[in-house]
């Protein structure tokens, strides 16, 4: 009973939430950034302070600046979106005002992001396949478990790639100082053969 009780845990300990409140100056942009993984699910919410004359625009986008969601003159309201690949996403707060900086206040800007397992809504999916409370928070350790199996795979994997990347740059290191040295040789050997000719010359030696 204590494991069960332990298990149930897991989803209040591990969360990919991210809440966070800021104040926008007036004619100024603001992003946040986060790497999520491939085919995650990501909603979210946020809610602008109003203020007279300005606008505020909202836009989501990914490293190669596709758009993922955009709103101009955003108050309130939600998105959702489904990640193609892992990648670096962007949250960008645009504040536009005809009134000069110093002369508006500041908006507030609440945001609260969700991914993974965090970002279902699980009692619509309760409600959609009638499923018992405790099925409901098992759906929810099963989808728990999968993505912290994903992300132990995707750690390997990249474990993987930065060894691959060390021996490879270890051995191009090895190769340049074997020609670095062998330059090195070759340049005291002809000098040495140089001066004996200069000094020969010169008749300074036999």
């Amino acid at each position: 009973m204590a494991r069960f009780a332990a298990l149930l845990l897991l989803p209040v300990l591990i969360e990919s939430v991210v809440s966070i409140s800021f104040f926008l100056p007036v004619n100024s942009r603001k992003c946040l950034r986060e790497e999520i993984h491939k085919d995650v699910l990501v909603t979210g919410e946020y809610e602008i302070s109003d203020q007279s004359n300005t606008k505020t625009n909202l836009k989501i986008t990914d490293s190669s600046s596709h758009t993922l969601y955009s709103k101009e003159d955003a108050t309130k309201g939600k998105f959702a979106f489904t990640t193609e690949d892992y990648d670096m996403f962007e949250v960008c707060f645009e504040s536009k005002s005809p009134m000069g900086t110093g002369r508006v206040p500041d908006q507030l800007v609440n945001l609260d992001m969700k991914h993974g397992v965090e970002a279902k809504n699980y009692e619509e999916i309760a409600k959609v396949e009638k499923l018992k409370p405790l099925e409901v928070e098992l759906r929810r350790l099963e989808d728990l478990s999968e993505s912290i199996v994903n992300d132990f795979a995707y750690m390997k994997k990249r474990e993987e790639e930065m060894r691959d990347t060390n021996e490879s740059t270890n051995t191009r290191v090895l190769y340049f100082s074997i020609f670095s040295m062998c330059c090195l040789i070759g340049l005291a050997t002809w000098q040495v053969f140089y001066l004996r000719r200069f000094f020969k010359a010169k008749k300074l030696i036999e």
